[in-house]
């Protein structure tokens, strides 16, 4: 089983993803993090985004894989804690536009999802990499709310900025992911919103374990 959740940034997707498979047993892969460890290996190795032989080169010559523990490896070493920089924030939709890394992160999600039980996070889950998906919900959350979420993430990891600057940076990558021409942010027509604003994580999960749950009442 597929249980895609979609959403913009600071909406909960990892928190809500990582504890549905919990409870689920599924396995858990943040999309998201994929795109930012690519993102992080181009800064690290000054690939220019726009020279796609070099976007070749570095995709062909490096690998994307998860630890036991989950944690997102570049090249079998484990990038988790250097994801979250404002610099990675600022140029992973830059990045995520990019159709040669879209292809490459699209095959490499549905190898490692195929014939598993899953929950996949990210903006594209339930419109490009698994269409088809039994379960696909999309989680909203209003603005001020996403940035103090944001926020407190990045002091957790040392990276300390102002709202303003996380704000901004939260609502330019909206506009990217939701204009760029492959794969845009958007809700599949079959997903089940979820606004995440005002309710806790415990709540959201269950939510969408009950409509799982219906679901498969309704499939006999």
């Amino acid at each position: 089983m597929i249980i895609a959740i979609d959403g913009s940034a600071a909406t909960g997707k990892s928190s809500v993803a990582r504890a549905v498979s919990e409870k689920l047993n599924f396995i858990h892969i943040n999309t998201g993090s994929m795109y930012r460890a690519v993102t992080l290996g181009l800064i690290e190795s000054k690939i220019d985004f726009n020279n796609d032989q070099a976007v070749i080169d570095f995709i062909n010559k490096n690998s994307i894989t998860f630890d036991d523990r989950n944690y997102i490896q570049l090249n079998k070493i484990n990038v988790s804690e250097k994801l979250h920089s404002i610099q990675v924030s600022s140029l992973v939709s830059k990045v995520s536009s990019i159709l040669l890394v879209r292809q490459w992160m699209v095959k490499l999600q549905r190898d490692v999802a195929n014939h598993r039980d899953c929950v996949l996070e990210g903006r594209d889950i339930g419109t490009v990499v698994f269409p088809d998906a039994e379960n696909k919900f999309f989680l909203v959350a209003d603005i001020k709310t996403r940035a103090m979420r944001r926020k407190k993430e990045m002091d957790s990891y040392g990276e300390f900025h102002s709202m303003d600057e996380i704000t901004s940076n939260i609502l330019e990558r909206d506009d990217l992911d939701s204009n760029r021409e492959y794969s845009p942010l958007k809700k599949a027509k079959d997903a089940f919103e979820i606004d995440t604003s005002q309710i806790q994580i415990n709540d959201v999960v269950k939510i969408i374990i009950d409509k799982i749950n219906i679901k498969k009442k309704e499939a006999f």
